[in-house]
């Protein structure tokens, strides 16, 4: 049995998102928090995936927080009792926008890890995890 030579293949996903209703982002009152944050931490910050890999050679553009699990746009749509699995206490609907701008939900990455091709908001889950170990694996 032989391998199977290196070779490059395009990927493309195709899905429709659907989002639940929510507020302009400048309406909402947690909006402050996430401010609050980035400046306190900005002048400190590193490309998480930078740190995750020991390496920031591929990082590109400037940081950008980013939320790590929930996103502002979804959170009127989350499965408290799924979120509540992992953060005991989250399960009070009225209190999901505020964790939603928290630390337990940020991460920095930089614009390149953030949303370039290879980015957490563009490449699938399973690629961008693999991209932390495969060097040159999104182009």
């Amino acid at each position: 049995m032989t391998d199977t030579p290196a070779h490059d293949q395009n990927t493309t996903h195709h899905y429709l998102m659907h989002y639940p209703e929510h507020p302009p982002r400048e309406e909402d009152p947690h909006y402050r928090d996430f401010e609050a944050y980035r400046r306190k931490t900005k002048d400190t910050a590193r490309c998480a995936f930078a740190v995750e890999t020991g390496d920031d050679s591929e990082c590109h553009g400037g940081l950008e927080l980013h939320h790590t699990h929930i996103e502002f746009s979804l959170q009127n749509g989350v499965d408290l009792k799924r979120l509540e699995h992992l953060y005991p206490g989250i399960s009070n609907p009225d209190e999901v926008g505020a964790w939603v701008e928290t630390e337990a939900n940020f991460e920095w990455l930089c614009a390149w890890h953030h949303r370039g091709h290879g980015g957490v908001h563009t490449a699938a889950a399973a690629d961008f995890e693999a991209s932390k170990w495969v060097r040159g694996l999104i182009t």
